[in-house]
C-alpha cells in the first residue's frame, strides 16, 4: 500500500496509540491513508480513528520555522526586558537558563517520540514564560540584597537570596505540578503532549533558576554600584 517507516507510539493508556508512517512518493496521501484505515479496521475489530493528519515536507518545515521564530522573538524581548530592569549580565544569564530549559524539554519530547505540533509549541512557550518569571523573581531578590548588604561577597548574597525565596519556589511549583498531575493521568491521550511538556518544563525551569542562572551571575559578576539605585515606584 506504499507505506514505509511505520511507527506506533502508545499514549495515555494501553488502548490508545499514534500511528505514523511515510507514504511512497507515487501514492496519493488521502487515498493511502484511507487504504491503511480500511486494512486496520478489518484486522482490529472496533478500532476507532480519532484524527488523521497529513503533513507534507512543506508544512513540516513551516511548523518548525514558526516555532523557532516565536521562541527567538520571546528570547529577544525577555533579554531586553531584563537588561533594562536589571543588568546585562542578568539578562544573558536568564536567556541562557531559558535556552537550557527549552533544549532539554525538546530533547525529552524527542526521546519519548511525543508528537511535535502547535500544541507542544504553545506548551513550550508557556514553559519559557514560567522559567523566565522564576529567574526574574530570583534576580529581583538578589538585587534587593545587593542594596542591603553592600560589602557582603556575591557568593554569600546568592546563597542568602536563594534561601529567602526557596519556600516560595517550592510552594508555587508544587501547586502547579499537583494541578497538572491530575490532568496528566486523567486527561487522556489528547492532552498528554501538552501536559507532559508543562510538567517537565516546570521541573527543569525551577532547576535552572538555581543551578544555571545564578552560577552564571556569580561567574560574570555584577555591578555593585547598580544595586545602590532606589527601587522603582509602582
Amino acid at each position: 500500500m506504499g507505506a514505509e517507516d511505520a511507527q506506533v507510539q502508545s499514549i495515555g493508556s494501553v488502548n490508545a496509540a499514534i500511528l505514523r508512517f511515510r507514504l511512497a512518493e507515487n501514492v496519493n496521501s488521502i487515498e493511502g491513508a484511507e487504504v491503511i484505515k480500511k486494512q486496520l479496521a478489518e484486522k482490529f475489530t472496533g478500532i476507532q480513528f480519532k484524527r488523521v493528519d497529513i503533513v507534507g515536507p512543506k508544512v513540516s518545515g513551516e511548523l518548525f520555522r514558526s516555532g523557532f521564530t516565536a521562541l527567538s522573538i520571546a528570547m529577544g524581548l525577555m533579554l531586553l526586558y531584563i537588561w533594562i530592569r536589571f543588568q546585562l549580565q542578568f539578562g544573558v544569564a536568564a536567556v541562557v537558563g531559558v535556552l537550557h530549559d527549552a533544549v532539554l524539554t525538546l530533547g525529552m519530547l524527542s526521546a519519548l517520540h511525543i508528537e511535535f505540533s502547535m500544541t507542544t509549541i504553545a506548551a513550550l512557550l508557556t514553559v519559557v514564560g514560567y522559567s523566565m518569571n522564576e529567574k526574574v523573581i530570583t534576580f529581583d531578590r538578589l538585587r534587593e540584597n545587593l542594596r542591603k548588604y553592600k560589602v557582603t561577597p556575591l557568593r554569600d548574597l546568592i546563597d542568602l537570596s536563594e534561601n529567602e525565596r526557596l519556600s516560595r519556589t517550592l510552594i508555587t511549583g508544587s501547586t502547579a505540578l499537583l494541578a497538572l498531575a491530575g490532568m496528566l493521568f486523567l486527561g487522556g491521550p489528547t492532552l498528554f503532549p501538552l501536559i507532559f511538556t508543562l510538567v517537565f518544563g516546570i521541573l527543569i525551569g525551577t532547576y535552572s533558576s538555581i543551578y544555571v542562572a545564578l552560577p552564571l551571575v556569580l561567574v560574570w559578576g555584577v555591578n555593585r554600584g547598580a544595586g545602590d539605585a532606589a527601587p522603582a515606584k509602582a
